[in-house]
């Protein structure tokens, strides 16, 4: 194979060169050159200072031009080009790239550049230069401090005009604290940020113990901490890669299980996985649940902003177990993912896989010998600086000879030898008085001269004595790296934890299992399921909150059946509902939802009780205001969430809707006038849904039926009545109220007028509360408090007693064995 060149003879006539070379020996040179390059030059950072070359160079540049914490910003594109011009030249896009990387704090544990502007997001790019300005963090300037005292070595940039530093002193170890990532040719480099006052105390320990162990370091540094925070899963991974510099270990976002709105519970995630994004996750997420692949979303907000930070909302249906949602999430998106350590970086030149003591020793190494470096310098310059005071002070205690000296001398050259003559002074010495204004030369700066003489030479001493003791050296270093960590050191982000906490091959359920359950639906209007599907406690020492109108049996992802007094029955899913925790008393409801949160009503519509939906539980039994009484046949649509159980007449409601679970219960009617009539519920027929039911009790003149329900005649029940006055306002009267035996009350049939169930006294012209269920009764007001009811009266057509306090709502035991009964329906 050839290579063709041209070469320009003397003529100025071009001619062809063609020169014979082995094109392996041309690839294998050319290739090793950009391996070269690209390793030492490009992809790799130092171990010492764990920067790559584009990064020194801009801090570099940056502190050349005075861009320090104290100063403005300048514009990105002025650093790039400064970069660039002098010392890097591989592009603006690789300058740029690296400035930016330095300036933000989701990507560096302890940024090195203050940014101003758009700086970019973990799945955002930033602006451009252009329009982006920067200047050194406070935390930079201890990278760069005391590049000027012969610390480190420099070299000449590409073009042999300007100099550049080989290392940084760094003042802190920045590759452990900051981390670096690259990919070399046949090598790359990945190393997590760590906590700076860990590793601090790491270096210490070191600096103070050459022989410690890694168990010893790893007391100070148990793990990564990652800008982002999160949480790190599993520490064996991190221990190798301390023992052996490679190892991965797992990252999780930080979650937590919160009531995201009234009725749903959702995850929320507050921090990230390293180098991952909220987009990326809200993308991720969004693809998983429109492929189906995951189950239990129902919705997916990004609530971040630049006061709360990270935010996202993840809203879970009911019905799934929201740890199990979690657990799912971990497994399928980036809210979980593994960072591999690799420990690559440059140590003398070469590329070394480096464990944490080795990393910690190659910086302390660094840091005694930039501190020796230094020591030398600023003791090399107090004695030059001491040797000239000397010199003055020599000057001054014999001013008017030194003058008379330099006034005949024929030149300046003449005057500094007869000085050096007749004084014993160095040329130095002679140059610097001469030099020297004659305003200086006075008593006063003579005593100034003497006090910098004495400083002076403690100084002296004291660097002499630490260049002379390694064990003072050490803790000059131990000293600095303390300081750094006060100034800088920020408290641990990252939670360690040795597992997850459930083990990988247990099945967590992500639904809520189907178990049996009782839904419960309360006088003021609150709806809640139980825990399970046990009888509700009978009434001892009773601290409910509410009255239960309703108590249906139900499964939890089963459905239930609110009725309204306008004949409609809502379908609900019973998953949404609250879950009441056991109790060994009466449940309360306080834990309940409205429930207007589930089912949108009509204005002047209520909610009168609750069904079962399935075909073959038990019937619906309704009544009307006028009257009209139903059983209903249970073949209700199941392509409907809303249907009507009844058709009424105008201007007729439903007063109560019971489950009729024995055909041996009773039907019982209360009107305003205090009738009471009961039947056994053979005597309706059950019709169905359209049908508007058959005539249920016979009213006389203006009256109507103020409550409806069933009644289990075995039992021992009670009938309660409060009566009061049409004529006033309503809830505004507190009535008188009477108990009464049920089995006092005479059962007879259908459509007929009933008995009276109480004797009005003055004043009194009308019911205004009834109920008829399990003993024994108890009260509540329109808040849900209890309100006390007078003793039990044997007479069934005998006259209240005056209550204390106005009742909302009348309700009865709940414990029976054979299934609950019905409460009072709530009132308009």
């Amino acid at each position: 194979m050839a290579r063709r060149t041209t070469t320009p003879p003397t003529d100025g006539d071009f001619e062809e060169r063609i020169v014979d070379i082995d094109v392996s020996a041309e690839m294998r040179t050319s290739f090793l050159e950009y391996a070269y390059s690209v390793i030492y030059q490009r992809a790799l950072p130092d171990a010492r200072d764990g920067l790559k070359p584009v990064q020194r160079r801009i801090l570099y540049s940056m502190s050349e031009m005075g861009l320090r914490p104290d100063r403005g910003h300048v514009k990105s594109s002025r650093v790039v080009g400064d970069v660039m011009g002098k010392l890097h030249p591989h592009g603006d896009s690789a300058i740029y790239d690296a400035l930016v990387r330095m300036a933000q704090p989701f990507s560096m544990r302890l940024p090195l550049v203050d940014g101003h502007g758009n700086f970019g997001s973990p799945d955002d790019l930033p602006a451009a230069m252009r329009y982006t300005e920067a200047r050194l963090a406070a935390a930079a300037m201890s990278m760069v401090q005391s590049i000027d005292e012969d610390t480190v070595d420099f070299k000449p940039n590409y073009d042999g005009q300007e100099t550049e530093p080989t290392v940084m002193p760094s003042a802190f170890p920045n590759l452990l604290v900051n981390g670096a990532t690259g990919i070399a040719v046949g090598m790359a480099t990945n190393m997590a940020p760590h906590n700076l006052v860990e590793v601090v105390a790491a270096a210490r320990h070191l600096i103070k113990k050459p022989d410690a162990t890694l168990d010893d370091l790893m007391r100070f540094v148990p793990g990564p901490d990652l800008p982002t925070g999160g949480t790190i899963i599993g520490l064996d991974g991190i221990r190798d890669a301390y023992a052996k510099g490679r190892g991965t270990f797992r990252m999780r976002a930080k979650c937590a299980v919160e009531q995201v709105s009234p009725r749903r519970k959702g995850i929320v995630v507050t921090e990230l996985p390293f180098n991952v994004g909220p987009e990326r996750v809200v993308t991720k997420i969004k693809e998983l649940v429109t492929a189906k692949k995951l189950q239990g979303i129902s919705d997916l907000k990004d609530l971040s902003d630049r006061h709360r930070g990270l935010r996202l909302v993840i809203e879970i249906k009911n019905g799934f177990i929201p740890e199990a949602v979690l657990e799912e999430l971990y497994r399928l998106t980036p809210m979980e993912e593994t960072f591999g350590i690799n420990n690559v970086a440059l140590v003398d030149g070469e590329p070394r896989t480096l464990g944490l003591r080795e990393l910690l020793q190659v910086y302390v190494d660094h840091r005694i010998d930039v501190t020796r470096r230094r020591s030398l310098y600023r003791r090399r310059k107090r004695e030059e600086r001491l040797h000239l005071v000397e010199g003055l002070i020599i000057a001054l205690l014999d001013i008017d000879q030194v003058i008379q000296v330099i006034r005949s001398s024929d030149d300046s050259g003449q005057a500094r030898q007869r000085l050096i003559e007749s004084f014993t002074l160095s040329e130095i010495q002679a140059n610097y008085i001469l030099d020297t204004p004659l305003r200086r030369l006075t008593r006063f700066d003579k005593l100034e001269l003497d006090r910098e003489k004495a400083v002076l030479e403690a100084e002296i001493a004291e660097l002499s004595e630490i260049l002379a003791s390694e064990t003072k050296l050490r803790k000059v270093v131990s000293d600095e790296l303390a300081q750094v960590a006060k100034t800088f050191g920020t408290p641990r982000r990252t939670v360690l934890l040795e597992s997850s906490g459930v083990a990988r091959n247990v099945s967590v359920p992500l639904e809520v299992a189907d178990d049996p359950c009782l839904v419960l639906f309360s006088s003021t209007g609150l709806l809640a399921r139980t825990a399970d599907a046990s009888p509700l406690p009978a009434d001892g020492e009773r601290s409910a909150h509410d009255v239960l109108v309703s108590v249906v049996r139900s499964t939890v992802r089963g459905e239930v059946g609110v009725v309204t007094n306008q004949g409609r029955m809502i379908r609900i899913q019973v998953v949404d509902l609250p879950t009441l925790p056991p109790t060994n008393s009466p449940p309360s409801l306080s834990g309940g939802h409205p429930v207007s949160e589930y089912v949108t009503l009509e204005q002047g519509e209520t909610v009168v009780g609750i069904g079962s939906l399935d075909p073959e539980g038990p019937g619906l039994a309704l009544g009307t205001a006028q009257g009209v009484v139903k059983r209903v046949v249970p073949d209700y649509p199941a392509n409907r969430d809303d249907f009507e159980v009844i058709g009424l007449k105008e201007g007729d409601t439903v007063v109560g809707a019971a489950e009729l679970t024995s055909e041996d219960h009773d039907l019982v009617f209360i009107t305003s006038d205090a009738q009471l009539l009961r039947y056994p519920a053979t005597s309706v027929r059950p019709q169905g849904r359209p049908a508007g039911g058959m005539a249920g009790i016979r009213l006389d003149g203006d009256a109507r039926v103020i409550w409806f329900g069933v009644v289990d005649p075995t039992r021992e029940s009670r009938v309660v009545t409060i009566a009061g006055s049409s004529t006033a306002l309503p809830g505004t009267q507190v009535g008188g109220a009477k108990i009464s035996d049920y089995a006092e009350y005479p059962p007879k049939g259908r459509a007929t007028g009933g008995v009276r169930a109480q004797r009005f006294l003055k004043g009194e012209d009308v019911l205004l509360l009834a109920w008829a269920g399990p003993a024994p009764a108890r009260a509540v007001s329109n808040v849900g408090k209890p309100v006390p009811l007078p003793e039990e009266l044997g007479r069934r057509d005998g006259s209240g007693l005056r209550l204390t306090h106005t009742v909302a709502a009348v309700g009865g035991s709940l414990g029976a064995s054979d299934g609950p009964s019905e409460g009072e329906s709530p009132q308009d």
